[in-house]
This record gives structure tokens, sequence and C-alpha cells, in this order.
């Protein structure tokens, strides 16, 4: 037993010692050199920052107005006297360098947050879901850009680079008009994290549809279970070949619950639809219309909830 205090002291002691007389990281030993040294080699680099919001003296604490490429870069005197070389400056490349313990997405997240850190746009970025699965500011932004919001592509198409299944949902018969330039994936989602669910602006996704969709948003004297508990219930919310947007063609959308009473709960398949081929298989008969057309909002056409007197609105009829 005191073999292994003395052991265990010894170890506390070593990882001590270690601590306090490790040498300072090459970054923390570099010194300012100013822009015009960086100029010398990399000038396509410095044209491009030169051009980008960040080198525009008129913008207040702009990293022109700070230390130039050293802003972000950080202090360069180690790489000049290397020669250039990886691990002697902040990188934005994949072999990145500088911050000693923390993961390159962490790294180019923090140069960026030391001027936009304060920004209210960003002020749930650690809980949101682009930090955790691993993206950094560079991800999206470019920093040598002129581009509207520093974006290396403009929205929906720098979303489309990861979220490329919504892409093929916004191209389907029904879809929320995004292709068409009326609305962004910025319109429902906030890319920097927030408390709604799927980074959505609001705390739920009904109240997210409510603000386009008021009409549905109610109340009503007869209010539709599905519609108050979650509008993907029934609907996808980025596109689908069904009537509205809807998961399922309607008739089978509806008796994913209503399958019990009522009108009776038999799939409406092509064999009960098509002409001449009605339950039984006798020619020559009319067919069903059930599965045409908008089908069950033909009658019940206020499915989202009604005030409708008595029955008429209990059932949601028109």
């Amino acid at each position: 037993m005191k073999r292994s205090v003395v052991c265990g002291g010894f170890l506390v002691l070593l990882a001590f010692s270690v601590l306090l007389f490790w040498p300072p990281t090459v970054f923390a030993q570099a010194k300012m050199v100013g822009a015009d040294v960086c100029k010398g080699c990399h000038e396509d680099a410095y044209k491009s920052y030169m051009s980008s919001v960040h080198g525009k003296q008129y913008v207040p604490g702009s990293p022109f107005n700070r230390d130039g490429c050293e802003a972000c870069h950080g202090p360069g005197s180690v790489h000049v006297d290397k020669g250039g070389g990886k691990g002697t400056i902040r990188s934005f490349k994949k072999t990145a360098g500088g911050y000693s313990g923390l993961d390159e997405a962490s790294m180019r997240t923090a140069a960026c947050q030391g001027c936009h850190g304060d920004s209210k746009k960003i002020g749930f970025w650690n809980m949101g879901k682009h930090k955790v699965e691993g993206l950094s500011c560079d991800s999206c932004h470019a920093s040598h850009t002129t581009a509207k919001n520093n974006l290396k592509a403009q929205d929906p198409q720098i979303c489309y680079t990861c979220h490329q299944q919504v892409r093929s949902q916004t191209n389907k018969n029904s879809h929320h008009p995004i292709s068409e330039g009326f609305m962004k994936c910025g319109s429902c989602h906030t890319p920097h994290g927030g408390f709604g669910p799927r980074s959505i602006k609001a705390d739920s996704n009904n109240e997210l549809c409510y603000k386009c969709h008021a009409d549905k948003r109610g109340p009503f004297m007869w209010e539709h279970p599905p519609v108050e508990q979650n509008c993907l219930n029934c609907h996808s919310p980025h596109g689908s070949n069904n009537y509205a947007m809807l998961t399922a063609k309607t008739s089978e959308n509806c008796q994913a619950c209503h399958n019990w009473s009522r009108h009776p709960g038999t799939p409406y398949t092509n064999f009960e639809m098509f002409p001449n081929s009605p339950p039984g298989g006798a020619k020559g008969a009319a067919s069903s219309n059930r599965g045409f057309g908008r089908n069950c909002l033909y009658c019940h056409s206020k499915i989202h909830g009604s005030n409708g007197p008595g029955s008429t609105g209990q059932f949601f009829l028109r």
C-alpha cells in the first residue's frame, strides 16, 4: 500500500515537472513581422485578402486594422526564419498548426471567433450540430473572398455540398420554392446552431411552419390531433412526389390512423381503383374513385382544424 502511494506521488510530481518546464510551442515563440513581409512570398493570397472585407480599412475591427495577415494566421517570425513550412504558423489547410492541444476544426474556428465571438449569430455555435460533426467556420466560409457573407457558395448550393439527399427532395414534384429562388435553406434553418430541432429557427416544427402558414395555427373548435403534435406527421418539409408535400398519398396517409371506423380500412390499391377491376373482379362495373386526386380531402377539406357546427366541424367537412 505504501509503495503504491509513493509511486503515485512520484508520477504526479513528474507530470507537474514536465508541464512546468516543457518548452513553449513554436507559435508562442513567434513575433509579428507585418503584412508586407507576407506579401513578399504570398502575393496572390495577399491580393485576394486585400480585396475581401477583411482587408478593408474602413471596416471597424477588420484584420487590416489589427495585425493584418497575422490577425488570423498568428505571428509569423518563426515561419519566416524557417523559410516557410508546416507547423510554423497557424494554417487553415488540412494540416494545421498553432494551437497545441486542439483539433484542427476547433483551431480554425477559434481563430475566427477571436473577432466574431461576440456576434449574436454564432451565440449557440458550440451546441450546434455542425460543431458536433467536426465542421469549422472555413468549411463554409472563405476569408479571402468578395462573396456575400464570405461564403464559398451561396445558399442553397453551399448546403447541398453535404446535404445531397435534401437537394433531391427539393427537386420532387411538390416542394418549397427553393429552386425557384423564393426561399433558401436559411429561411428555416440557422447554420450556426440553436435551440430548435435540426437547427430550425423556432422552438418546434409547428412554430416554424406557422410563420408562413398562419391559417393552420388555429385555435379551432375541432382540433386535429396530428396537426397539434407535429406538422411532420403528415408532411415532408423538403419535398415529396405527393400532393401538398405529404409523406404518402392522401388516402394512405389518412388510413395510417383512420382504419377502424366509418369508412372501411380497405387499402385503396390499383385493384380497387382502376376501371373494370372493382373488388371481386367483376367486369364492366364502375371503379372506385377514392384514390384519385385528393380523395379523402374532397369531403374532409378542413383537415387542419375546423370551427364548423356539429358533425360538420367534428369530421372536418367542407
